[in-house]
């Protein structure tokens, strides 16, 4: 960055892209938990693999993000999913091939993947 106009187009382009995701209010939202203990549980992998199946599939209504502590460590790697005017669910002590099947039940095919779920754990 050599000039204040430079910056300037960094942050117009970044506006730009927040604009993008703001818009899409009826997107499904898949939230990976990425605080340090989620890290350190093997979220990065879960990431990656929501992030590849969804672009394989061509899933333009689905957003995944990272968050920060979703505050169950224990549970950990957590994801949450957030599928508009329905409740959220929450999927814990997940992997990359549990992620897989959660793209392929929950996010195509609109059935949770009970098992995996907060719930279960909880029982």
């Amino acid at each position: 960055m050599k000039s204040l106009a430079e910056l300037q187009a960094i942050r117009d382009k970044a506006r730009t892209q927040l604009n993008i995701r703001n818009e899409n209010e009826n997107n499904i939202r898949v939230l990976v938990g990425m605080a340090t203990c989620g890290i350190a549980a093997g979220a990065r992998p879960v990431l990656n693999a929501f992030v590849e199946e969804c672009a394989k599939r061509g899933l333009e209504n689905v957003t995944v993000t990272q968050t920060g502590c979703i505050g169950i460590c224990q549970y950990e790697p957590v994801v949450e999913v957030v599928v508009p005017g329905e409740e959220k669910v929450t999927y814990v002590k997940m992997d990359a091939e549990k992620a897989l099947k959660v793209v392929n039940d929950h996010l195509v095919n609109r059935n949770v993947v009970t098992e995996y779920t907060i719930g279960k754990y909880s029982e």
